[in-house]
């Protein structure tokens, strides 16, 4: 392990003229990039439907294919995971990643193929590497392990060629050899399905380890920290992993958690921010402290940006690099290796730098809630609502929710305001039906419920009938098309209602 881990940070550093290469040119880089999708594509049934073979610049490109969100792709995935192929793209696609849902479905698989593996994902997290050590020489990262804590690990049969799991376990499953040696826990633990038992295993097969890197969602990282430090007795991480220098995250907003990381690490550490996900490895902070992340050009993945005012149009407007500006949102539109195209994300992105272009996760383009991952859009909860109030023979005529953040002595929980039109007779069955609604809608909320290891149940709070035309009134917003909002990640809306409703 010593011998080979600094052969391996030698090579990471070669990466670096690549990564220069892409960075002073992303124009180039990304006309590149496209030429070669629609090259590799132009044959597949997708290709041949929009004339690929004559498409021969990026305005001919928007001007053929339409702009498709998930449920537009969903027949041809669906086809795909029934055994057919050269259907989106031209190579076999054996692997899908499951990730949370749509408005009609609760699970979308994402089609992965040899190529957004090879070009996105590894080479990606390559150069993520490779600039760590570019700002960081003196970095001993890989003269110990990483620890990789990723969402539900289990793998299921789609046919009798292809499998599908959550992100985080394609990328175990089709990890280089060697990856296995420099990660820690191996794949016995790692790839197990149940969490209470998953994170004990972890934690004990973890810290007698050299780990020196830390990598996965924040929810999850620190509810592992607290189970690791009840086990050694120990009052700090650093004590228990001396070597630790560096955190990544992605998935949601570190803000909230980066308090309690210094406080439970116990010490100065290096953070990345990233920006990933079961589509592709879009961007990453080139060095800590940097605003926003590195936007990857060359890896797989064309970039058109959304204007927020466009979406919802028939025919919505887009741009390229060459026109964005900093501080505007935009919902990226991905055409991928993958066989996504011209795909609309959902997230709405700013521009913090053109030169070179850097980015940051700015919400999403439907009101949500993603403070643990469990990503619940206005779909889930109002479903949710629904199912609640038939169940329990209630009205509700208004509602607003938001995250109750971890602190030291609780995890977290989501919290309701509502205004019913007759309260229930029992509040808690209420909750309780809630709850078991939104877990049968989203598979990532009800993973991050599993047995309230991350999540607790949620609070609600019933209001006084009135209480949020009231605010609206305060807020000379009563009337015309204002509401209120129904999810947020910040807790500030909700905080002023509760307040009003309490004077």
């Amino acid at each position: 392990m010593k011998l080979l881990s600094p052969a391996i940070s030698s090579l990471a550093r070669m990466r670096l003229w690549r990564i220069e290469a892409w960075k002073k040119n992303p124009l180039n880089a990304q006309r590149e990039v496209l030429q070669n999708l629609v090259t590799s594509a132009q044959y597949t049934e997708f290709g041949r439907k929009y004339n690929f073979s004559n498409l021969f610049n990026v305005r001919d490109f928007k001007s053929a294919v339409p702009i498709h969100d998930y449920n537009d792709l969903k027949p041809l995935i669906d086809r795909i995971m029934h055994g057919e192929q050269n259907i989106l793209w031209n190579t076999p696609i054996y692997w899908f990643a499951k990730s949370s849902g749509t408005t009609s479905d609760k699970s979308k698989f994402i089609p992965i193929s040899e190529e957004s593996l090879e070009d996105g994902h590894f080479k990606a997290s390559k150069d993520v590497l490779s600039m760590y050590y570019q700002h960081k020489p003196d970095a001993e990262l890989l003269t110990g392990k990483g620890l990789l804590i990723g969402g539900s690990h289990n793998i299921n049969p789609v046919n009798a060629e292809a499998q599908y799991g959550d992100l985080s376990a394609v990328l175990f499953q089709n990890s280089p050899f060697w990856a296995h040696w420099l990660r820690t826990p191996d794949l016995s633990i790692a790839l197990m399905d149940e969490w209470e038992t998953k994170i004990e295993k972890i934690a004990e097969a973890t810290i007698k380890e050299n780990v020196t890197s830390v990598s996965g969602v924040p929810t999850w990282t620190l509810v592992l920290f607290k189970r690791i430090l009840e086990i050694t007795g120990k009052k700090t991480i650093g004590e228990v992993w001396p070597s630790l220098e560096l955190y990544m995250h992605g998935g949601v907003s570190f803000t909230p958690y980066k308090d309690q990381f210094q406080k439970i690490i116990g010490r100065n550490i290096n953070y990345l921010d990233m920006y990933n996900a079961s589509e592709g490895f879009f961007a990453a902070q080139e060095t800590p402290g940097d605003d926003g992340m590195l936007l990857f050009t060359d890896h797989g993945i064309f970039y058109e940006f959304m204007p927020v005012q466009e979406y919802g149009k028939k025919d919505p407007h887009t741009i390229g690099l060459l026109d964005v500006e900093v501080g505007k949102n935009y919902a990226p539109v991905i055409s991928t290796n993958g066989g996504l195209w011209r795909y609309l994300l959902g997230d709405t992105i700013q521009f913090t730098s053109l030169n070179p272009f850097r980015i940051k996760v700015s919400g999403r383009l439907k009101h949500y809630m993603n403070a643990f991952g469990e990503e619940v859009i206005v779909d889930n909860t109002d479903k949710a609502i629904s199912i609640a109030a038939e169940k329990t023979s209630t009205v509700v005529n208004d509602y607003t929710a938001a995250p109750i953040y971890f602190s030291e002595k609780s995890n977290g929980a989501h919290e309701w305001l509502i205004e019913f039109e007759n309260e229930p007779e029992n509040i808690e069955q209420f909750i309780i039906e809630l709850d078991s609604a939104l877990q049968s809608i989203n598979s990532d909320y009800e993973a991050k419920r599993h047995k309230s290891i991350a999540l607790g149940l949620p609070v609600v709070h019933s209001l006084k009938r009135g209480s949020f035309e009231n605010w609206l009134r305060k807020k000379g917003k009563l009337g015309g098309q204002h509401k209120v909002p129904r999810l947020s990640n910040e807790r500030n809306l909700l905080e002023e209602i509760l307040l009003l409703n309490k004077n």
